[in-house]
């Protein structure tokens, strides 16, 4: 027979997760202003093995519009360059020998919009994954009922996460909002 409380709390864990996932995806669309996480995911070639920029270099924003990166070795320098240049960064390093600096360019209109309009679509990719597990919760409920579970518990357990439902969505809305605003902001 199924067990009520672990099913939903598993339910809320992979919600959760979708939520995570949606933060972590927002915090790679560049909203005008300098942050080192933009460079996650930038791999560079270090003594025949692939490691991320951060392993590599020291990268910090001074102002918010733009990032230093100061390799530990100087002799990375030319490997972060091409790097930079070879991602989907879009940002041309500038190298002055000691550090790398990326200026970070003013968005336009039309790309604010665009950003804004690829975050409302990754917020809708989130709400449908935990609508996702609400529908497959709800089906292991309905066939745990004849498996023996009475039909008040399976009520209450999709009341419950109904519940659980609406507080991650909600949370959704709330990153989406946030993000939105940040983006629009001149």
């Amino acid at each position: 027979m199924i067990d009520v409380k672990k099913t939903l709390k598993d339910a809320e864990a992979k919600m959760q997760g979708a939520v995570a996932h949606l933060e972590e995806t927002f915090a790679h669309i560049r909203a005008g202003r300098a942050s080192v996480r933009l460079l996650d995911g930038i791999r560079v070639d270090y003594y025949g093995s692939s490691m991320e920029l951060s392993q590599v270099a020291n990268c910090s924003t001074p102002d918010a519009k733009s990032i230093v990166i100061a390799p530990w070795e100087k002799s990375m320098l030319k490997d972060i360059e091409k790097a930079i240049i070879d991602s989907s960064l879009g940002i041309t390093p500038e190298n002055n020998g000691e550090v790398i600096r990326l200026g970070i360019p003013p968005m336009t209109e039309d790309r604010r919009k665009a950003l804004a309009k690829q975050s409302k679509g990754e917020a809708e990719n989130a709400k449908v994954s935990i609508r996702n597990v609400r529908r497959d919760v709800n089906d292991q409920l309905k066939k745990a009922i004849k498996d023996g579970l009475s039909e008040d518990v399976e009520k209450d357990a999709e009341a419950e996460l109904q519940k659980i439902h609406d507080r991650q969505i909600k949370a959704v809305d709330a990153l989406y909002a946030d993000k939105e605003k940040e983006i629009m902001m001149v």
